[in-house]
């Protein structure tokens, strides 16, 4: 397959600066979590990246177990940059992390040393690059000293297996740590990324506040609370095919009257100001400058363009924030 990128690709885009670093971020970036493994379509894959690309996502996200089966997500990946996006290397951050369980035995998990960089090596294999732009440890490990950590993760910005280093799922004083050691190595920590969404606020309890002070940028995964800030689950049905109905990472359980209330409220919200729901998310988190990007996935071009809709509406008024509030807090009027 012949690609061509779009000529007119950045000019929709917004970025925003990584923390006090260099890098540019865009406000959409692509994940790789749950949409590109082993049984997903190569072929749909390949149209959602691309049409990334060419709406200036130039960032893409990955993790050494994602897939399933783990591997499986950066290894696809892989072939599409390999045939589609090689000439483009220069204009794409790619970014992995390494954390959670990937092989058997000692050595596949958790903090060490020896797992951070074999799991990096392995990874930038499956990719088929010679460096990745950022790369995250992808959990705190209580039982790896945190100095080795990050000897790590300063070793391979060092070796120049990656240009940056990130941590993710870190709280916030573990996070002001870890940062501590990383500048002491003479490696910045460039990005945190934390899991954040309307239903999902504890950045706000401290975290941000240390990024902000350090300079480190924060990227906020499962801005969409899973699929609950997509709209499918409004009346309180279970989709065929969606999360919930396999129970994966959603479970039918959690649609309890309170909740689909509060999402009927938001979704209400949403419809007045000409959004959808998942748009209005979006917005929300892009409402906090300290944000640097939404990372998003998409199971299909058309679910990203939907998504990507949310940069073309006006910022979110006060109006309509203090009206978010009071559907959060249980206090919005019913319809």
């Amino acid at each position: 397959m012949t690609y061509t990128a779009n000529k007119n690709r950045y000019e929709s885009m917004k970025y925003r600066r990584t923390g006090r670093s260099g890098l540019l971020l865009p406000e959409i970036s692509l994940g790789f979590w749950h949409n590109f493994g082993g049984g997903d379509s190569r072929e749909s894959g390949r149209a959602t990246v691309l049409a990334a690309f060419d709406a200036g996502i130039t960032h893409f996200d990955f993790a050494n177990n994602y897939g399933p089966p783990p591997g499986a997500a950066e290894r696809s990946f892989g072939v599409i940059f390999r045939e589609n996006l090689l000439a483009h290397r220069d204009e794409i951050v790619i970014a992995t992390k390494a954390g959670y369980e990937m092989w058997e035995g000692p050595y596949g998990n958790g903090g060490s040393k020896k797992y951070l960089v074999a799991s990096l090596d392995a990874s930038l294999k499956r990719l088929g690059i010679d460096y990745a732009d950022i790369f995250y440890h992808h959990r705190p490990d209580p039982d790896t000293p945190l100095e080795e950590t990050m000897d790590a993760l300063a070793g391979v910005v060092r070796a120049g297996k990656a240009l940056y280093a990130g941590i993710s799922n870190y709280p916030a004083a573990l996070s002001a740590k870890a940062i501590a050691l990383l500048r002491a190595r003479g490696v910045p920590c460039l990005i945190h990324q934390a899991k954040y969404s309307m239903l999902d606020r504890w950045t706000e309890r401290g975290l941000l506040d240390v990024l902000e002070t350090e300079g480190v940028g924060c990227i906020c995964f499962s801005p969409l609370a899973q699929g609950l800030l997509t709209g499918k689950y409004l009346d309180g049905a279970v989709p065929s095919g969606s999360r919930a109905s396999r129970g994966d990472t959603l479970n039918a359980a959690q649609l309890t009257p309170r909740l689909l209330e509060t999402l009927n409220a938001l979704n209400r919200i949403a419809r007045e100001g000409g959004r959808t729901l998942s748009a209005l998310a979006i917005q929300w988190i892009l409402r906090d400058k300290r944000n640097t990007s939404v990372l998003l996935g998409a199971s299909s071009a058309a679910q990203l363009a939907e998504n990507l809709s949310a940069l073309s509406h006006p910022p979110l008024s006060e109006a309509e924030l203090e009206r978010i509030e009071d559907a959060l807090s249980g206090t919005a009027p019913r319809a």
